[in-house]
């Protein structure tokens, strides 16, 4: 949904099908997009950089998690005229502020995932 196509008078609500902060939520807790995020957190990338930090996503999925973070606001990309060209990631100030939201649920996942395996082995050993 676009701007326009937004009534600004009316109060986001994520539970409201038509609310554009569904778009913003995907962009921003989707797997690769929480990844993206974390790592510019410590430093600028260069996308190739970034896609070794980053890893098991692809090429394309990179690009098409920049571009939609970039859009969003999260992402500042800055090409350098320069030969060969160089490019490189940063966050924005509302990136950061996303980042550091997203990594806290990352540290917590990773500090509770031994406790979410053993309940997934109990459940399926209860329904065996």
């Amino acid at each position: 949904m676009s701007v326009s196509a937004w009534d600004p008078s009316m109060k986001p609500d994520v539970n409201d099908a038509m609310c554009p902060s569904r778009g913003v939520l995907e962009h921003v807790t989707s797997r690769w997009g929480v990844l993206i995020l974390i790592a510019l957190l410590e430093r600028s990338y260069r996308f190739s950089e970034l896609r070794r930090h980053v890893g098991g996503v692809s090429e394309k999925m990179l690009a098409q998690t920049l571009q939609n973070l970039e859009r969003d606001g999260f992402v500042h990309r800055d090409a350098k005229p320069v030969i060969p060209p160089r490019v490189d990631y940063t966050l924005t100030d509302l990136g950061r502020e996303a980042a550091e939201r997203v990594r806290a649920l990352a540290l917590w996942t990773e500090k509770r995932t031994l406790t979410v395996l053993e309940n997934r082995e109990e459940y399926d050993k209860a329904r065996s």
